[in-house]
């Protein structure tokens, strides 16, 4: 049925459309930034919003599974690869407009540009994102945050496009259900933008807090292949502290290893395995459950596993 249906969309979205948009039998890896993953059956990179009707029409007439990926820096795709439709907005949703102290962001601007623009126009309250290697988009979904504030402490509404019914609305930040890594924004709602309000501040206080930032995540979190933090914190504690506390730093399965640098993340070899990370992240939280009694729950998402306690 899937065959059937990823040919028949494909027909369905006139040539001129989907010509050098539409890629079949993709590779993953160079897109999450654990660099690994197998392939996409299809994947489109939106350049205008022009594409989304027909888009949405053919997914209407002949259903497909659909991956939203942002800058793939919290996501880990595995080796069996996504069968279905995986959609990356492109250059065009990377806008940032600023108007006193309200910021529009296309879904795709990177956070840490978004954290530079604002301390330039003399605007504080967005530092903390200047070291999170992840997109407007992606950010909002899973209210992201660090360094004491998220995204819920700034956002005002949120843009929004359901892939199954087309419908385009805005969403303010009450309606959204924000708390600690989590929204209730759902898989087939694509954000297209995000408008915040900022504070005015002080550009030397903040671009030394820019820097600040950028010197404590390179001395206290490592570099190379990995996707961030891997579990969220439980209450009153720290995932990085439980596993390092557990003695599980350099653990190491296949190609994956606890890094040594922060408990809380894992480290790829180059050309590694996305099912390694998998076995490691179960094998983590079982061992911290055995010697804790407390089970890590992934922020990683997880993409082509089957699911299980964590």
């Amino acid at each position: 049925m899937f065959k059937e249906n990823l040919k028949g969309f494909l027909t369905y979205i006139p040539e001129e459309l989907h010509q050098d948009k539409f890629f079949l039998d993709v590779s993953l890896s160079d897109l999450s930034t654990y660099k690994v993953g197998g392939r996409a059956a299809l994947y489109l990179k939106v350049e205008d919003s022009s594409i989304f009707s027909k888009v949405i029409e053919g997914l209407q007439k002949f259903p497909l599974p659909v991956l939203l990926l942002g800058n793939g820096s919290n996501v880990l795709i595995s080796d069996e690869g996504f069968d279905g439709l995986v959609l990356k907005l492109g250059d065009s949703f990377e806008s940032i407009e600023i108007d006193g102290t309200i910021v529009k962001a296309g879904a795709a601007a990177k956070l840490p540009l978004v954290a530079r623009q604002t301390v330039k126009f003399g605007l504080k309250g967005f530092e903390w994102a200047v070291g999170v290697p992840g997109t407007i988009g992606g950010a909002v979904k899973m209210n992201a945050g660090g360094h004491g504030s998220d995204m819920a402490a700034s956002l005002l509404e949120v843009t929004t496009l359901n892939l199954l019914t087309g419908l385009l609305i805005n969403v303010p930040v009450s309606q959204l259900e924000m708390s600690y890594r989590h929204s209730c924004i759902k898989n087939a709602d694509l954000v297209l933008a995000a408008t915040l309000k900022l504070h005015e501040g002080d550009k030397y206080e903040s671009n030394n807090l820019l820097k600040e930032i950028v010197r404590w995540r390179r001395d206290n979190q490592p570099g190379g292949q990995n996707s961030g933090s891997v579990f969220t914190n439980p209450e009153s504690d720290s995932a990085g502290r439980l596993i390092e506390a557990a003695g599980l730093k350099g653990l190491r399965v296949g190609s994956a290893c606890i890094s040594e640098k922060h408990a809380n993340f894992i480290q790829v070899d180059e050309g590694g395995s996305a099912d390694d990370v998998r076995k490691l992240m179960l094998l983590v939280a079982e061992k911290v459950e055995e010697i804790h009694s407390i089970r890590l729950k992934p922020e990683t998402v997880l993409v082509g596993f089957d699911r299980d306690s964590a």
